[in-house]
């Protein structure tokens, strides 16, 4: 049975849609099969997977909200093994209609419900929002992948993504687990990157990935392409990074399948404060925030 991983983080501009495609392409070619759900209005994961706006394409709100069949709104992801259940601006109506109707909270569970035999794994990128859309994909989720950018803002967003996380597990999904917590927009030559990942990995500990997403033109510029970087350059760093992400997501979830166990979130309150003296004292000798790679952009959604 497929694993339910969400990405989501109420900040935007952090990686999530960027870490949708690229974990997915990058599972899909480990031979995962993968259904990757476009829950944001915006579409950008649809889009960066080279589907050009259509009305008439059915997409995630036909399915969730007027109760099509999955099988007539599921689509090709280009990529073998991958699948899209893609999105369009009428999700954005979703929000509205969803506060009528009965167990609304549950309404993206019950739409894939039916398909989880049918995946290795399914990924939602959920809207830079804690709304109705991004609680129904933590309603469906067995686990919440949190991309953080290794700034100071960032981690003020985890600990309010955590508070939340707390309540809706104990209101709507107690056994909605913590996939990871994982770097992105990583800048090795600057203090303040350094810093956050430290305090991040302090407080977090293992929950915390150890593949770290860098500052990366290439995968900046892969969207634009309509193909996820690892086809778009495979030898770039975003590439590599993603590939090596993809790995240790699958050895997670070997290890749940032979133990049964869980990642739990050890608390709510990220270290903010220290990270805070930290850059702080470190602005000075940060030299700007270039791209370890020769560019800079990287999984802004």
């Amino acid at each position: 049975m497929a694993r339910v991983i969400a990405i989501a983080n109420q900040k935007g501009g952090v990686g999530k849609t960027t870490t949708a495609v690229n974990l997915g392409a990058s599972l899909a070619s480990s031979e995962k099969r993968v259904l990757l759900i476009d829950s944001d209005p915006q579409a950008n994961a649809t889009s960066a997977l080279g589907f050009t706006r259509d009305p008439a394409r059915r997409t995630l709100y036909q399915a969730m909200i007027l109760g099509e069949a999955t099988e007539r709104v599921i689509i090709d992801g280009q990529i073998d093994r991958l699948e899209l259940i893609p999105s369009d601006k009428n999700l954005v109506g979703a929000a509205i209609e969803l506060v009528t109707m009965d167990s609304r909270e549950y309404r993206l569970k019950q739409t894939i419900q039916p398909l989880r035999d049918k995946y290795d794994f399914i990924l939602i990128d959920c809207p830079p929002s804690l709304d109705i859309l991004t609680v129904n994909a933590l309603a469906a989720a067995d686990s919440v992948l949190v991309p953080v950018q290794c700034e100071f803002l960032a981690l003020e967003g985890v600990s309010e993504l955590l508070d939340t996380l707390a309540r809706l597990r104990r209101a709507i999904n107690p056994s909605l687990a913590i996939e990871g917590i994982l770097l992105t927009m990583y800048d090795d030559r600057t203090t303040l990157s350094k810093q956050v990942a430290a305090d991040l990995r302090s407080f977090f500990g293992a929950q915390v990935f150890e593949s770290v997403i860098p500052r990366n033109v290439r995968l900046a510029e892969a969207p634009s392409h309509g193909m996820p970087v690892i086809f778009y350059d495979i030898h770039s760093r975003g590439a590599e990074s993603y590939i090596q992400l993809a790995k240790e997501v699958i050895v997670n979830a070997e290890k749940r399948l032979g133990s049964g166990t869980e990642r739990v979130d050890q608390g709510a309150r990220a270290p903010a404060a220290s990270a805070a003296a930290a850059g702080a004292g470190s602005s000075g000798s940060d030299g700007g925030s270039g791209s370890s790679s020769g560019g800079s952009g990287a999984g802004a959604e």
